[in-house]
Order: structure tokens, then sequence, then C-alpha cells
């Protein structure tokens, strides 16, 4: 179990400025990590009205549950690596395990039997340590739509705003609104509806 307060920055990219940014940090097709988010929510949509996510990311061969809440500057994280047999009761019956997770949202008045499976994300992943921060380029494909983006972690919210500010000036890339993977995933998942 960890907790972590997550500062970054978004940016949506074009497949062009994507590739662009990939042959500019020397990052290789081999480099990239597959990873694939499961989300859940509430049929009334709880988490999201309390700015809220909960997410089971499989990466490799490992699983680990997040929840993430706001704070007073970026977010909460709250992380709890499960097995894969926890992962699939979560996925496919909506149980969680046992820990500070369910535990959290039971304070806020979230029984995990109101939860349900959203669906999953499967994001491409390129990181690389850059200015004091992590460089993540991200290539992500979800019903049926694949969209592009660039992060930036931080540790401290106005230096990690002037480098990504910075970089997107450098790279020639106009800086967009960009809502999180999960608020994209939402959208996309209402609009095929």
């Amino acid at each position: 179990m960890s907790e972590n307060i997550e500062i970054e920055f978004k940016n949506m990219l074009t497949k062009a400025e994507y590739e662009n940014l990939l042959k500019k940090f020397n990052i290789d097709y081999k480099q990239i990590i597959t990873q694939e988010n499961h989300y859940f929510d509430t049929p009334s949509f709880s988490l999201k009205a309390a700015s809220s996510a909960l997410r089971i990311r499989k990466k490799k061969n490992s699983y680990e549950m997040t929840l993430k809440q706001p704070a007073k500057v970026g977010l909460l994280e709250i992380n709890q690596t499960l097995s894969e047999e926890e992962a699939y009761h979560a996925i496919n019956f909506g149980k969680l395990p046992f820990g500070k997770i369910k535990d959290i949202l039971k304070e806020n008045g979230i029984s995990d039997t109101e939860l349900e499976y959203f669906g999953s994300l499967v994001t491409n992943r390129a990181e690389t340590d850059y200015k004091k921060g992590l460089l993540v380029l991200d290539h992500s494909i979800y019903l049926k739509h694949e969209d592009y983006e660039l992060e930036f972690e931080a540790e401290n919210y106005e230096e990690g705003k002037q480098v990504f500010q910075e970089l997107l000036h450098d790279s020639q890339v106009p800086e967009r609104k960009t809502e999180n993977k999960i608020q994209r995933f939402y959208r996309q998942k209402h609009a095929n509806q």
C-alpha cells in the first residue's frame, strides 16, 4: 500500500507530434510498454461527482488498484497491489479486496457492491527522465478510439509548469485543454451509446 501526491501536466498531441517527440527524446519503440487500465464507478457516477477515480492497472503480469482523490495540489493517489485472482474478482464480479481503498470508499458512502466495471483503456507508454521530472508519451486505445498525450510529472507545481510550457513551446506543440484518461474514456463511452 502506498500513497503519493501526483503533480502532472498534460497535453493532447496529434499522431505527428507524438512521433516527433519520440524522435526528439530518442525513444525507440522497443522502450514502449503496454498497460491496461480497468475503470470502475457507481451507476450514478459517485466517484466522478467527487472528482475521484478508481482503476485497476495491469502492467506486465502485475496488478495495482488505484484510488485518485483531489488534494490541495494535484491528486492523492492511494495504491494497493493485487493478486491476479483479486483483480479478476474485482473486474468480473465487482468484489474489491479488503484494504485501505475499500475502507476509504466505505467512509465516503460507497459500497463495493454499488461499483460497476465500465471497461478498459490500453496505453502504450514511453517514459524518460527530463529536467527533474518524468516525461511520459502515451498512445491510448479505448472504445474504438485512439489518442496521443504528453504528460510531465513533477515534484513541484510551479517548476513543473514552467518546464512543461517550455517543452511545448520548444517542440512547437500548441497548449490544449486536456482531460485525464478516465474523463476521455467516459466521454467516449457516452458518445458510443
